[in-house]
């Protein structure tokens, strides 16, 4: 008797522990989920987001409510895509490249870091600027300040969790804090939904910029290749990458349109805003004095995260060195970060001519990249999916959608063309 209650008590534990790894398991899975999310939707919501949302609000007025709806649906659409292709493949997108054709994972690669290098040295700019306003630090130690707190993320012993939390706790303070800057600079709200379908103004080169800026360059990559480095992959997790991917987009989708109402409702009472620095001007109007430094916790929060972002998906483009190493990828992901630290030391800010270059690149990455993304979705042989088969609707939205990506990539070479003229 005492041996058979031994040997229940003993089951019992047995199954309470599996339950309880289980629910580990669960619980890790959905924080990893929701670091992908915001990891995305953190690394598009940069200076240049706070920046272009703000000039484009006082330039359009509630027309640029039209700008944003349409951004918003191409950008679901790309992500959709580019979620969905690598998450069941389980692949970065430079490995999956180099499988359709060898050596375009290399290019692609070079593309993505060369622009996250340069554009990461105006994120760090970003932190600084935010720091300034928020304790009027001297720039340069401010960004300095900045830069070491991404490194200590990624020495941290579980640098990937502490990474997915911390763009999602910055996510939310940024949302969080623009809402709330919104709610008091009481925008015309009922103007801004009719002025979404009904616009009195259509500026497509807006509408491409805005697209380029949330789902260009590494940003593109940035969610997905999270969920591969973390385990989400495969056919049965569909369900998981399709709903993560279209609630990233949404999240840098909330954050546009709270900012743009924020800043239609100072342009709207007939503020206007300095040319030097629109964005700080706005929460000034909005907030009184308390609005600089509002403006640069929102500013350094977009920023720091950006630096994250940017750093994480640049160097999981060098997979193939790294592969197989989570702490050799940390430290590749630390000098990375010091390495644009220390430009931006030195530089003061990311030269204009190669953030245009940057962007530029960006441009040409955009359409390379997905239509290596839609080979692989629509491909019958050698199939790289596990058997999935691809739907066909999706596979026609993104093909309509790269369309439009060759339009990006042909303004893209006319900036280079430009630079080199």
């Amino acid at each position: 008797m005492d041996q058979q209650a031994d040997q229940q008590a003993n089951q019992q534990a047995n199954q309470q522990a599996d339950h309880h790894a289980a629910g580990t398991a669960a619980r890790a899975g959905r924080g990893a989920l929701v670091g992908a999310m915001f990891l995305m939707a953190t690394s598009a919501i940069g200076p240049g987001f706070i920046t272009q949302t703000t000039v484009f609000t006082d330039q359009l007025g509630a027309a640029f409510a039209f700008a944003i709806l349409v951004s918003i649906v191409v950008d679901v659409a790309v992500q959709l895509n580019v979620w969905r292709v690598i998450g069941i493949a389980g692949m970065h997108a430079q490995d999956l490249a180099n499988k359709v054709a060898p050596g375009a994972g290399y290019v692609l690669a070079a593309l993505v870091v060369l622009g996250g290098l340069v554009f990461n040295i105006g994120n760090i700019g970003g932190t600084a600027l935010g720091m300034n306003a928020m304790f009027g630090m001297d720039v340069k130690l401010g960004g300095t300040i900045s830069a070491a707190i991404a490194i200590a993320v990624f020495l941290s012993r579980r640098a990937g969790m502490a990474m997915d939390r911390i763009v999602v706790v910055l996510g939310i303070v940024m949302i969080a804090m623009v809402l709330y800057t919104a709610f008091v600079s009481d925008p015309p709200v009922g103007q801004a939904l009719k002025q979404s379908v009904l616009p009195d103004e259509v500026d497509f080169l807006i509408i491409t910029t805005l697209i380029g800026g949330t789902v260009g360059g590494y940003i593109t990559y940035a969610g997905a290749h999270r969920l591969v480095d973390s385990g989400i992959t495969g056919p049965d997790q569909v369900s998981q990458i399709s709903r993560g991917s279209v609630t990233g987009i949404l999240v840098t989708g909330v954050m546009r349109v709270l900012l743009f109402l924020a800043v239609l409702g100072v342009v709207a009472g007939g503020a206007a805003l300095a040319a030097d620095n629109p964005p700080a001007s706005a929460f000034q109007h909005a907030l009184g004095d308390a609005g600089v430094r509002v403006f640069g916790v929102i500013l350094w929060a977009a920023s720091i995260t950006s630096v994250i972002g940017a750093s994480y998906t640049s160097v999981s483009f060098l997979s193939g060195l790294l592969k197989g190493n989570e702490r050799r990828r940390n430290y590749a992901v630390v000098g990375f970060v010091a390495l644009c630290a220390a430009l931006f030391l030195v530089l003061g800010k990311a030269p204009v001519t190669l953030l245009v270059l940057a962007g530029a690149l960006n441009g040409l990455i955009l359409p390379v990249g997905l239509a290596v993304i839609l080979w692989v979705a629509a491909r019958r042989t050698h199939d790289l999916l596990g058997g999935y088969r691809y739907p066909r609707w999706l596979l026609a939205i993104g093909a309509a959608v790269w369309v439009l990506t060759v339009y990006l990539g042909w303004n893209s070479l006319g900036g280079i063309a430009d630079l080199w003229g």
